[in-house]
């Protein structure tokens, strides 16, 4: 069972404090609540999405590859 989803951040939106951010999920953008994070993301950092949060800062080879070895 895989718990995260990777996600590329496009942009930090308006709206909860700055907590927001457009993530690119495979192609489909969606707003997640980033205020989970030690740090603040930038544009184009993974991110490991879980319940409409970021949970997690990865990086792009982690992202690659989110449910290796669960299977």
């Amino acid at each position: 069972m895989c718990l995260g989803i990777p996600g590329r951040v496009v942009e930090i939106v308006d709206g909860y404090a700055g907590q927001l951010a457009l993530v690119d999920v495979e192609g489909a953008r969606r707003r997640v609540n980033i205020g989970m994070l030690d740090e603040a993301p930038g544009r184009d950092d993974w991110v490991l999405l879980h319940m409409g949060f970021a949970v997690e800062l990865i990086d792009r080879a982690k992202a690659r590859r989110p449910c290796r070895g669960l299977r």
